[in-house]
């Protein structure tokens, strides 16, 4: 925590130094209240908006008063004399663990409750002094040239004046190879060496790197010179397996596509990335070429200390650097099996309406197993088990049948999106803003169409057979199963007589999870083989054949991701109202397919006898609620494809345009598939964008 005083703020540095200084000598209740208010004067209160600091008020004052200078330059080297650092610099803002979730546990715990070192420790002095997460920035917009005169007014040696083990070259080349010692190790790991079959017949280059900084570390110690020259034969091999240790890493991550990848795996590799880019930066401290280039590497490293200082407990940027290849390889998979769920020709249109008819049949039955299961006497866990088993069966008929959910789309099709941006974007440098994103626009389109023809084919079977199977039981048993139901049924289908809107939305953020699980699981797949593993078991290929055992591979590789996620899909849709009760929250989901079948069970509980607003506002919320399935769906999976591809938000406006344009000029595409328009009208679309310009 911060040391703080009970005075009236000092705000000049001539009221500080008179304060503390006292005939020479410093005089504080603690050590370091002098150094925190001496930065306190100087710590801008918003950061983003100074483009410079300046610390000319303190080199006046140091120079116009020598005395005061001698004190504060005694002061602060008791201060800093025998701190160590080594073990900050090869730890702070570095992953200690291949654990992604104890590593952000751990970096959260500490902004609440920070970390202290011991206090012969200069991480201590850093933490009490330079205790902001934006001291960082600011410091280092303090101008180079004033840095240089106060290290020359207080009169500090350089770090190349010593190698002795409590010398502060010694802790920087002590703390450079703990960072190549552990670099080595970890490489040497069989599941890293596993995803770089490439460098198995090869020396590895950490090992090297390592061997290499030991022998130019032992000639710093016994030699007369204290640092590298940038001609020095050593140092440049060093530079060299030093960028083969980067092609290593970024040869294993390019592999994730061919072998998957686990998060063990990507923290690893984003552990050794960081080293290498840590020991990268302190080498560059160790090369000098001119007497002034002392002085420059001693601040630089004061500098990198405080900045690594401030950034050890970052948690943002530890989660996007975490999970930006993970969600890349899952939008891989949904991207591949996107381009399924958008149609192109009138026969793939409407084989996509007949598919989508047999989903909606199936979720017929399903509304009516869902109201005969509210029947039975259980507790809201009970009846989170029997509707997401409901739910859970249907999901899993549907997918192995063949048959299409429309919501299920576009959490499949974002990421095909994306491909359509990025190749337009690989274009930019050959055509204008406006062009580069005709093709999206284009694809867009027959997204749009299929996901609306799929609504219609969802929509138009699941009402009558949700109506004919309730009929039916009503005739076989002379129960009308709906009679009390019927009034919730359609109050709930209803926009502005229930939350149906904001319970669509959780049913869009499912979709999207069901999506992201479908994608996980089959990269999971790929990493762990399990293609390979079923087609050679023995017992299988001996009990099976071999034939069999690669048809059984062949299956789990493609069918098991899918059905993986219309379970899991069934479970959020079936527990979510079950959830809700217990928290105390009005939580439920709306699907429009659904709705659909809850309409015509309403209708049939009522008789028929439904008044004309009650029937107007159920069919706007049909249509609202799968407005917003689709909307919160696609946006969350478009904007996690975004973030694996780092592809700028401020792309969207143009990609909006893009569509918007293309609407206007063509919209029977945005419904249906138009003969012979997305090639006879191409260049009449290119010539009305480039007007629109």
């Amino acid at each position: 925590m911060r040391l703080r005083q009970k005075q009236q703020p000092i705000v000049t540095v001539e009221e500080l130094f008179r304060k503390y200084i006292i005939n020479g000598e410093v005089y504080a209740q603690d050590e370091l209240l002098f150094l925190i208010d001496l930065v306190q004067i100087f710590r801008p209160k918003k950061v983003k908006n100074i483009k410079r600091i300046s610390i000319e008020e303190l080199l006046t004052y140091l120079t116009q008063n020598p005395s005061d200078s001698l004190a504060f330059t005694k002061y602060l080297k008791s201060l800093l004399v025998n701190r160590k650092f080594s073990r900050m610099i090869s730890d702070a803002g570095i992953l200690q663990d291949s654990d992604f979730i104890y590593e952000i546990k751990k970096r959260l715990s500490a902004k609440i409750l920070p970390f202290q070192p011991d206090k012969d420790t200069f991480e201590y002095i850093l933490n009490q002094v330079f205790y902001k997460h934006t001291d960082s920035e600011w410091i280092n917009k303090i101008p180079e040239g004033q840095l240089l005169s106060l290290f020359d007014i207080l009169q500090f040696n350089d770090i190349f004046s010593s190698t002795k083990d409590e010398s502060i070259l010694a802790e920087l080349m002590a703390s450079m190879g703990l960072i190549t010692q552990r670099m080595s190790g970890r490489a040497m790991e069989s599941y890293l060496i596993r995803m770089v079959p490439e460098y198995s017949h090869f020396e590895s280059p950490f090992l090297a790197f390592e061997n290499e900084f030991l022998l130019i570390e032992h000639n710093l110690r016994q030699g007369n010179m204290h640092y590298i020259t940038p001609e020095d034969l050593n140092y440049k091999q060093l530079l060299i397996l030093h960028k083969q240790c980067i092609d290593f890493v970024n040869q294993a991550f390019k592999n994730s596509s061919k072998y998957g990848i686990s998060l063990k795996v990507n923290q690893s590799l984003l552990r050794i990335r960081q080293q290498l880019q840590r020991v990268r930066i302190l080498l560059s401290l160790l090369v000098v070429s001119n007497e002034l280039d002392k002085k420059k590497n001693s601040i630089y490293l004061v500098l990198k200390l405080i900045e690594y200082n401030c950034y050890k407990n970052n948690v943002t940027k530890l989660i996007g650097e975490s999970t930006q290849l993970i969600s890349y390889e899952i939008t891989q998979h949904t991207a591949k099996t996107g381009e399924h769920y958008i149609t192109n020709t009138a026969k793939e249109y409407w084989d996509m309406f007949k598919t989508a008819m047999g989903a909606g049949v199936v979720v017929g039955f399903l509304c009516v197993f869902k109201v005969l299961l509210s029947k039975a006497d259980t507790s809201a866990l009970g009846f989170a088990f029997l509707y997401s088993l409901n739910y859970a069966f249907g999901f899993v008929l549907i997918y192995l049948l063949g048959f299409t959910l429309a919501t299920k789309q576009p959490a499949m099709t974002a990421a095909a999106l994306i491909k359509a941006i990025e190749d337009g974007m690989k274009q930019h440098l050959k055509v204008n803003d406006g062009d580069k994103h005709i093709a999206f626009a284009k694809l867009f389109a027959r997204l749009f169409r299929s996901q609306f023809i799929a609504f219609i084919g969802n929509v138009i079977l699941a009402f009558p057979i949700a109506l004919l199977v309730v009929w039916l039981i009503d005739m076989a048993t002379g129960i009308n199963i709906v009679d009390t139901k019927w009034h919730t049924l359609l109050e709930d289908s209803s926009p502005i007589h229930s939350p149906g809107l904001l319970h669509a939305a959780i049913a869009g953020v499912f979709l999207f999870l069901s999506g992201l699980i479908s994608g996980s699981v089959a990269n999971k797949q790929k990493h762990n083989r399990v293609y390979y593993r079923i087609q050679e078991h023995p017992w299988l290929k001996r009990n099976l054949g071999i034939r069999k055992t690669k048809n059984i591979a062949n299956w789990v590789e493609n069918k098991w991701p899918g059905l993986m996620s219309n379970i899991w899909f069934g479970i959020f849709m079936g527990s979510a109202s079950s959830i809700g009760i217990f928290i105390g929250l009005n939580i439920d989901v709306r699907h429009i397919t659904f709705v659909s079948g809850n309409i015509a069970l309403g209708l049939y509980g009522a008789d028929f006898a439904v008044n004309n607003s009650m029937l107007i506002w159920a069919f706007i919320g049909l249509w609202s609620f799968g407005f917003v399935n689709f909307i919160v769906s696609f946006s969350l999976s478009l904007g996690l494809a975004f973030r694996s591809r780092n592809i700028p938000w401020t792309e969207v406006f143009p990609l909006i345009r893009s569509i918007w344009i293309h609407f206007k000029n063509f919209p029977a595409e945005f419904f249906f598939p138009v003969k012979g328009s997305m090639i006879t009208t191409e260049k009449k679309e290119e010539e009305k964008v480039k007007s629109e310009n």
